[in-house]
């Protein structure tokens, strides 16, 4: 583990490089007809359109030819396929459509899939009030969904397709990184570990099952805890879990004392950078002398590939419009500022944890064991 890897985003630039006049321009066009594009592309796949276009093989098949063995007319055929053929998902030859590797990476790729369905399921028809969500920093969109607060009173809730969309989304990126994660947080051999936002409880689980000594306190909202509660009973290791409803955006509500570890995944994207300063403050004061903190997030700034950091600078609109109205995928920079200003201090990262996560570990200011 490096104390502090050198990563930085001070040079990332995802625009191609030295565009000319029409290349950029064209580059714009595709911003300005994208919610054309992403309807067009996912019709092609969820119709089979894609499908049938693969079976054709390297001969490719016409309209006429997959009309007879999809939902969709001709019309309608002609309509999708052309977009998919300007976005380079297909091609045509003679007017037979082929898969490229674009499309066949839509057609098979898990991650495409599963970002498609959140786009499309959970984001699309709130995004419409992104604006006036930016302007009053409230998820105005989420009334597309239901009628709460913000969308975590509402998880169990959710209508479906949204809410089977949102967890496969909130735990194919957790779950990839969450075995990388326990040799480092059982390397001090805790005894007393707090998790917050502790979700479905599938990472307490396997936490317990890792160390038959540890207890584990798990916080969160009432409702996630009885799912939680539910996760703990099935794997049998609930007599080692206490369970402790909070508002953590109620900031006069202390946090359980005597603590050797806290952890957080994937949570403080839920919050503004104000409420994590509270969230930290607390968390320090509950932790025992050599105690840590640990944050698990996916930070666009500590990206290898571009892509990776694409995909979360553009989850951050989801958390104006549909989950809280003011948190976002922050640069690892801004949390790690925001803990040391509230009684903590980092002593290590660990990068390129499951898909695109990375391990902060804090400890107290004061705190002379690490």
């Amino acid at each position: 583990m490096n104390p502090m890897p050198s990563r930085s985003s001070d040079c990332i630039e995802f625009e191609p490089a030295r565009l000319r006049g029409l290349e950029a321009r064209f580059e714009a066009q595709k911003i300005a007809f994208g919610p054309v594009v992403f309807q067009c592309v996912r019709t092609a796949w969820k119709s089979g359109l894609l499908a049938q276009i693969e079976l054709a093989d390297q001969a490719g098949a016409t309209i006429a030819e997959l009309s007879t063995s999809c939902s969709l007319s001709a019309y309608a055929i002609s309509v999708v396929l052309e977009t998919a053929l300007s976005a380079g998902t297909v091609k045509r030859t003679t007017g037979r459509y082929t898969l490229t590797r674009v499309g066949d990476n839509i057609l098979h790729d898990t991650l495409t899939q599963i970002n498609i369905d959140y786009i499309h399921d959970v984001c699309y028809a709130g995004l419409f009030f992104l604006e006036a969500s930016l302007r009053e920093e409230k998820p105005l969109g989420l009334k597309a969904l239901g009628d709460w607060p913000t969308i975590y009173e509402g998880l169990s809730a959710l209508p479906e397709p949204a809410r089977t969309s949102w967890f496969n989304f909130d735990h194919h990126y957790s779950d990839s990184a969450f075995a990388s994660t326990l040799l480092p947080v059982f390397a001090n051999k805790p005894r007393r570990l707090m998790d917050i936002g502790a979700n479905t409880g599938k990472w307490s689980v396997q936490c317990l099952r890792h160390d038959p000594d540890l207890r584990i306190t798990l916080l969160d909202l009432p409702i996630q805890l009885a799912r939680a509660e539910a996760t703990l009973q099935h794997a049998g290791v609930l007599e080692r879990a206490a369970l402790y409803p909070i508002d953590v955006l109620d900031f006069s509500a202390p946090f359980p004392h005597s603590m050797d570890a806290v952890w957080m995944s994937q949570f403080l994207t839920c919050f503004s950078i104000d409420a994590i300063g509270h969230i930290f403050r607390r968390s320090a004061a509950c932790l025992e002398d050599g105690g840590s903190v640990w944050v698990l997030d996916t930070f666009w700034d500590r990206q290898k590939y571009d892509i990776a950091s694409y995909c979360l600078i553009n989850t951050s609109p989801y958390f104006t419009a549909m989950a809280s109205g003011n948190s976002k995928m922050y640069e690892s920079t801004a949390i790690i500022a925001c803990a040391e200003s509230n009684g903590l201090r980092l002593v290590e990262i660990v990068d390129d944890l499951g898909i695109c996560h990375s391990l902060l570990r804090f400890v107290r200011s004061d705190s002379r064991r690490i």
